[in-house]
């Protein structure tokens, strides 16, 4: 079974626990009268057989207030169901959509014509079906549980009965549910069969009229659409079980009560008025509780949890994905290593980058320096895999860049340019959005260890919204954002394109420190000395000419990079920064 399709619900629903807590609120409010009934209405009874009209009715009319305040509480609940099935909704299409659009660029197979069945009718089903099921589910928790407290609180020796015979009948639907599942994804299977082979039908009816296949094309279809009847009966007969359920945890005990009233009341075990109180609670309150939690909620979780498995294998497949590729690099080094690296811009355009060697070993911290235009930015890009070079490779772990999947390059080397992307959505899925199974918990701290604290402090935590593009944030800011975004993701190689460059010395500084402690390689285009400085290597780069070596050597034997020593006004070291444990990349 696939647990993606489960997994995301579970994420986008404990991301909306206070909607959650409210719709819980609402329906304890609303289920007051299913507490109250069985003890009003034996109390009113009571008064009326007593002849004291006016405080029967009295006790009516409570139960008639009690149905007032849970309208009031119904009302109430429907925009935080909003809150909690939009979202997921969203989140599926955006899985489903980005599991297709990879899936068909990364396979030279024909586009499977059953993702549109995914991402319209097994979508629009699961928003359906999570809606209905938290309005069912929250109704039936809550009205039971008063019905049953109500008449435990009535006639104990009744709830009693009542209670073990619930029991069993829930038991008995539990082992019930897998088989159903399981009869249910036959259909969901059958239906997506049937959407294939129509689409591959349709897509090729010229060829099929061409070739007089009319017939065959037809009969295809026909077939795809009886073997999905077939398993809808084999289903509806399943389903048909679920009424003996309902007659054993919600009818029988009314029944048993009835049965027994007689003695009860002569024995003065029971008055007249508890048993009808007893008989609301149990006709009023559990059996219609139980039936549409048996019936109507069996379907729904049968539903929902098949149609999430089935969603859940046209994810992209990113968790399994970057294990493997982690077990593929576990035995490697991950170096980055420039051979005769050359590019210009045009074919009669002086180098820009000319026969570069370098070689950065895995771990590695390099800060790159050098005047404005010198080509910096170029060599970051041709280091990524953004630009090609007319001659000369990069090869990362042994292998030439060119070769690697894009979506693996891109999942162990991150390049951060100085325009920060922000993207409309909370600071969470920003955040998280090249490390999608990263924690709270985890962004929390990498928030903390990039400086992003006070800002996400400032906006109202993970959960507070930003515009397209970050408009209310400052350049600053967002380049926090896109930071703290590269620092909690798998990437093994990081590039600061200037990525720094609207922070102040003490953000920028502590933004490369947290990144020099995280495992990986790190690669800095340095606008300010103070980032040299940090660096274990530096890299100046001057024309056609690149020297390499540390500050105290360039110092020395770099010409350049004495006078941008001196231009930058650094004589000194920088203060220490602040010592860290190691962090764990997620």
């Amino acid at each position: 079974m696939n647990r993606a399709g489960l997994a995301l619900l579970v994420r986008e629903l404990r991301a909306r626990r206070r909607a959650l807590s409210l719709i819980a609120l609402w329906s304890a409010i609303e289920s007051l009268p299913s507490l109250l009934s069985g003890l009003l209405v034996s109390a009113a009874l009571g008064r009326f057989l007593a002849h004291e009209a006016l405080s029967g009715t009295a006790f009516l009319a409570l139960l008639l207030g009690s149905a007032l305040v849970a309208a009031i509480a119904t009302r109430q609940l429907f925009p935080h169901l909003a809150a909690v099935v939009e979202p997921v909704r969203d989140a599926l299409v955006t899985a489903v959509v980005e599991g297709a659009v990879t899936s068909a660029t990364g396979s030279q197979q024909r586009a499977d014509t059953a993702q549109v069945a995914r991402v319209t009718e097994q979508v629009q089903a699961v928003r359906d079906l999570l809606g209905s099921l938290l309005r069912m589910a929250r109704q039936i928790l809550f009205t039971a549980l008063a019905a049953l407290a109500g008449l435990w609180l009535l006639a104990p020796s009744v709830a009693l009965v009542t209670g073990v015979l619930v029991t069993v009948s829930l038991t008995v639907f539990a082992l019930l549910l897998p088989g159903l599942a399981a009869r249910r994804r036959k259909v969901l299977l059958a239906e997506e069969e049937v959407a294939r082979t129509a689409g591959t039908v349709f897509g090729g009816i010229r060829d099929a009229i061409a070739c007089a296949g009319e017939a065959e094309a037809t009969r295809a279809v026909g077939t795809a659409i009886d073997g999905s009847l077939g398993h809808s009966r084999v289903l509806a007969r399943a389903m048909a079980v679920r009424s003996l359920i309902v007659f054993l945890g919600g009818q029988l005990p009314l029944v048993v009560l009835l049965a027994s009233a007689p003695s009860l009341v002569h024995a003065g075990r029971l008055t007249p008025g508890e048993v009808i109180g007893a008989a609301t609670y149990l006709t009023v309150g559990l059996e219609p509780a139980l039936r549409e939690l048996v019936g109507t909620g069996g379907s729904l979780c049968v539903e929902l949890a098949v149609t999430l498995d089935r969603l859940g294998e046209g994810f992209t497949d990113r968790r399994p994905q970057t294990q493997a590729v982690g077990e593929q690099l576990a035995t490697q080094r991950c170096d980055l290593v420039a051979t005769g690296l050359t590019f210009a811009y045009g074919p009669h355009a002086a180098p820009i980058v000319d026969a570069l060697d370098l070689t950065l070993t895995e771990g590695r911290h390099l800060a790159v320096v050098g005047p404005s235009g010198i080509g910096k930015s170029t060599l970051a890009s041709l280091l990524g895999g953004l630009l090609a070079p007319q001659r000369g490779t990069v090869s990362l772990g042994g292998t030439d860049i060119r070769q690697i999947r894009e979506s693996e390059l891109r999942r162990l080397l991150s390049i951060i340019p100085q325009e920060a992307y922000v993207f409309a959505g909370t600071l969470r899925d920003n955040l998280g959005y090249l490390a999608p199974y990263v924690t709270d918990r985890e962004l929390t701290g990498a928030a903390a260890d990039t400086g992003l604290a006070l800002l996400a402090e400032r906006l109202g935590g993970l959960d507070a919204l930003i515009g397209a593009g970050g408009a209310e944030l400052s350049q600053g800011e967002r380049q926090l954002v896109a930071l703290t975004r590269v620092y909690v993701s798998p990437a093994r190689i990081v590039i600061l394109d200037e990525a720094t460059s609207n922070l102040d010395p003490a953000a920028e500084a502590t933004v490369e420190a947290a990144f020099a402690r995280r495992p990986g390689t790190l690669v800095v285009i340095a606008h300010r000395i103070s980032s040299a400085r940090r660096a274990e290597h530096i890299l100046v780069l001057d024309g056609d000419k690149a020297q390499l070596g540390t500050h105290d050597e360039l110092v020395r034997t770099s010409t350049l990079y004495a006078n941008l020593v001196g231009h930058w006004g650094f004589a000194n070291p920088p203060p220490s920064e602040p010592t860290n444990p190691p962090v764990k990349r997620p």
